[in-house]
């Protein structure tokens, strides 16, 4: 979808250097790619962190799954 967009040239100066990309476009859909996928991981931590997901693995379950002499 095309639009015209207001950005305050500061911020669009920052995005195209923090993200390394040098086009506009490219640069401002990959920052709100990374927006929307924080947004999803907040709503998600916040989800388990209130209980609202059953969440069935005990801490040691969990780190048990990362020992890398588990072969």
């Amino acid at each position: 979808m095309r639009i015209t967009v207001d950005v305050d040239d500061r911020k669009l100066r920052d995005i195209l250097k923090v993200t390394g990309i040098k086009k506009k476009s490219p640069a401002i859909n990959h920052v709100l790619d990374e927006y929307l996928r924080e947004s999803r991981l907040r709503m998600t931590l916040k989800k388990v962190r209130d209980g609202a997901v059953d969440y069935s693995l005990t801490n040691e379950e969990l780190e048990s799954g990362w020992d890398d002499d588990s072969d």
